[in-house]
């Protein structure tokens, strides 16, 4: 949104958090980013205000504001020729949604690179959360090297998506009756089984430990669960905590009056891990949320800093193979290890696809017009 207000030189008030999730998060933007560092760090590009001035308050209690989502993924001209003419003629217009709202590619150099701008330096978090996330990765660095796993097998995540592998009757039937309970959850009837073998189904803890151990992922290192309560629990952890003994999570790190603060909120214990993903030698989702796809951008930002791109068609293939006995343990490994030699976080070219931009590269993922590749050129995937 601050490269829309900029393209179309009006003024951004600072963002609203939505507040209607699964997780019923509280927080506002200022709870988890320094607001002040946002405004002033982008004023030489666009007037950022905290809250709308108090004639156009006014006008938005009287009910004279038009409320909207933009088209996804919308070409920047979008904004000039829909929207700036209800700006002219409503004052205030209040975008509702606002993810995904700008097309990755075919964008000005200029608009990309202040994507970049916003996102790698403007939005910083605030002072308590960054300090603790500091803390929690000096603790993890005095013990050695650390992976951080985002582990995305939680209730949301697996009602959301249908996925249910692994998962008992009654477990099956509680993700079935949370997914219906949201309206704006539009999929409902869902094949598990055809969803898990196309690829879109995060990996359960007991397939993460196969893979990790197939990419010869050393035991002795620490493995950082940058995640929410992970469903099933413990039962569920079993295989990986035993592959894995080094199994941490910020709450076996710190005390629990360091985390009193963030409890019941978790966009803050988001950003915690989101800090701690940065700083991990080796970083790995196994699903390709929101978070996973900005810390990777941003790890490739600070210099291409390893993140391990599961390939889950793939993977979840070699797995039944595995598990069946079609494929021995060696031929597993090498095929995993083989498969992913090029999904390393390495400098690539993002890829295009008109017309379905759902399925191209997210461009906070690999912003490589902000990108100086360490060596060599840019390869095509």
């Amino acid at each position: 949104m601050v490269t829309i207000a900029r393209y179309l030189n009006v003024t951004l008030i600072v963002p609203e958090l939505d507040k209607t999730s699964f997780w019923a998060d509280p927080s506002e933007f200022q709870d988890i980013f320094d607001v002040d560092h946002f405004i002033t760090s982008l004023r030489d590009e666009v007037r950022i205000l905290k809250e709308l001035p108090p004639r156009l308050k006014r006008r938005v209690e009287m009910g004279l504001v038009y409320s909207m989502p933009p088209i996804s993924w919308s070409d920047i001209s979008y904004y000039h020729k829909q929207i700036l003419s209800l700006i002219q003629k409503y004052k205030v217009v209040h975008l509702n949604r606002t993810d995904t709202r700008l097309a990755n590619n075919g964008q000005p150099l200029d608009i990309q690179r202040l994507r970049c701008r916003v996102n790698f330096s403007a939005l910083r978090f605030t002072s308590q959360i960054e300090e603790l996330g500091k803390r929690v990765s000096k603790l993890l660095r005095q013990n050695g090297p650390f992976i951080v796993l985002h582990l995305r097998y939680e209730m949301d995540m697996l009602a959301f998506s249908g996925c249910t592998q692994g998962c008992n009757n009654e477990e099956v039937e509680e993700l079935t009756r949370m997914r219906y309970a949201y309206p704006w959850w539009k999929e409902k009837i869902i094949n598990s089984d055809l969803k898990r073998k196309d690829g879109l189904c995060p990996f359960t803890p007991e397939e993460t430990a196969l893979i990790l151990r197939a990419l010869d992922i050393d035991n002795s290192y620490q493995i950082y669960i940058a995640a929410g309560e992970i469903y099933g629990g413990e039962r569920r952890m079993a295989s990986l905590a035993a592959a894995y003994p080094k199994l941490v999570r910020k709450e076996t790190l710190l005390e629990p009056s360091d985390l009193r603060f963030f409890q019941n909120h978790s966009s803050q214990m988001a950003a915690l891990d989101y800090l701690v993903s940065l700083e991990s030698d080796i970083f790995i989702p196994t699903y390709d949320g929101n978070m996973a796809k900005v810390v990777e951008g941003h790890r490739r930002f600070l210099g291409f800093k390893q993140t391990i791109l599961l390939d889950r068609r793939l993977l979840v293939d070699l797995i039944d193979q595995y598990n069946s006995g079609s494929l021995s343990w060696n031929e597993f490994s090498d095929a995993v290890k083989e498969s992913h030699e090029s999904r390393k976080g390495q400098p690539t070219e993002r890829s295009v696809i008109p017309d379905r931009p759902k399925e191209e590269d997210y461009f906070y993922a690999n912003p490589e017009e902000c990108l100086q590749p360490p060596y060599g050129q840019l390869s095509s995937t």
